[in-house]
């Protein structure tokens, strides 16, 4: 079978930047990530990973491009088949390039589709819009109830007059 990918830049662009890809279900994410990198006229030389979603686009369990972890755990993508970590119910993940740049793309699963005699897969079926010449920029913002959360540890301590902190009195 045939999986079909709307792969959408996350940008605040007056232009929706996107493209339209096809795909064995049985390659890798190493191969989807290839065939994305070349459609966006990346070089492919920066890290990336991509990252499982819910229908809200919230970021999920990582499968990265390279084992960076101390233990030797990290889900791969060259070990990941495309129809493992998506199908029918499942459809949406995140890919993020380039972890100085941040290029981040929501990529859709659009349909799942018979393989056509003739056409060489992967296949980019679709272009629209040109990649700007850098990343978009992210803001990252803290949750509502951080508020609250950091009121919890309210102590009274003026942390600046190191004079007057005690240490043989407050040490734990």
């Amino acid at each position: 079978m045939i999986y079909r990918f709307r792969v959408i830049l996350d940008n605040d662009l007056e232009e929706d930047v996107f493209r339209d890809l096809e795909i064995r279900e049985d390659d890798t994410l190493e191969d989807l990530h290839n065939t994305i990198t070349q459609s966006f006229g990346f070089d492919g030389n920066e890290m990336a990973s991509f990252y499982l979603s819910d229908d809200e686009w919230n970021q999920g369990e990582e499968i990265s491009l390279f084992d960076l972890s101390d233990d030797n755990s990290a889900r791969l993508m060259n070990e990941t088949s495309i129809n493992d970590t998506v199908d029918q119910s499942r459809t949406k993940l995140i890919y993020v390039y380039d972890f100085l740049s941040m290029w981040t793309f929501f990529v859709e699963l659009a349909e799942i589709v018979e393989e056509s005699e003739g056409v060489d897969y992967p296949n980019l079926m679709f272009v629209h819009g040109q990649i700007p010449d850098t990343a978009p920029e992210k803001s990252f913002e803290a949750d509502d109830d951080f508020d609250d959360f950091n009121d919890e540890f309210e102590d009274g301590f003026d942390f600046d007059d190191y004079d007057g902190l005690d240490f043989d009195e407050n040490w734990n």
